[in-house]
């Protein structure tokens, strides 16, 4: 009975956050309705992520949990990320935030160590560990700039902020897909949102650079 709840709960919360999120991408962005549904999309997408590991521990599965890692910590980062607009300025993350930080680094580790050994063991889906882990290092890197006050860019905050919230809204799509795929490759299901996503946060990135007011 509970496990249909916390699903049932899992996909409307991954529903809601597909819809908000899909709603922010495409109007405008930084006014109080900009704000307010990003607020709701966080929420939505913290509880798809901590049902998500309910479900992938009572159900056991590793793609599911990564997925669930994933979500957790991009929408709560990137919503945290608004508050460091002075972070160019020596402005530091909080102790939440660092504790965010270590508990991604962690996952990174395991991610990478899974992938080996799913790489020596000539499975493909090692490759997705692998790339999994690589994306979570990176970002945690980033952060770490903030907390050595290293970061120079008066941009760092809002970058981070589109990028992030953007992924967090990939890794829900990812995990729409490739529960109702049925034609594509496993692998190709795992990774082409995160791919086309990659061009589309690096292309909105690009013209926030050109024009930090028109996004």
């Amino acid at each position: 009975m509970l496990f249909k709840i916390i699903l049932v709960l899992h996909i409307l919360s991954g529903f809601t956050g597909l819809l908000l999120g899909t709603v922010v991408l495409i109007r405008k962005k930084g006014d109080r309705i900009h704000k307010r549904i990003g607020l709701i999309f966080t929420v939505a997408m913290v509880s798809t992520g901590l049902c998500a590991f309910y479900l992938s521990y009572v159900h056991p599965n590793l793609f599911l949990f990564i997925v669930g890692v994933f979500t957790i910590y991009l929408a709560v980062s990137g919503y945290r990320m608004i508050q460091l607009k002075k972070a160019h300025l020596g402005q530091k993350p909080q102790l939440g935030d660092a504790l965010l930080t270590i508990a991604m680094l962690i996952c990174s580790a395991i991610f990478y160590y899974i992938g080996i050994r799913y790489v020596l063991a000539k499975q493909v889906f090692g490759i997705v560990f692998l790339l999994f882990g690589t994306a979570s290092l990176r970002l945690c890197y980033i952060e770490y700039k903030a907390y050595i006050g290293k970061v120079t860019d008066s941009l760092y905050s809002l970058k981070n902020h589109i990028g992030r919230m953007t992924g967090a809204y990939i890794a829900a799509f990812t995990a729409f897909i490739v529960v109702n795929n049925t034609f594509l490759p496993d692998v190709v299901a795992w990774s082409l949102p995160g791919i086309l996503g990659g061009i589309f946060i690096s292309r909105s990135i690009q013209k926030l650079k050109s024009n930090p007011k028109n996004i």
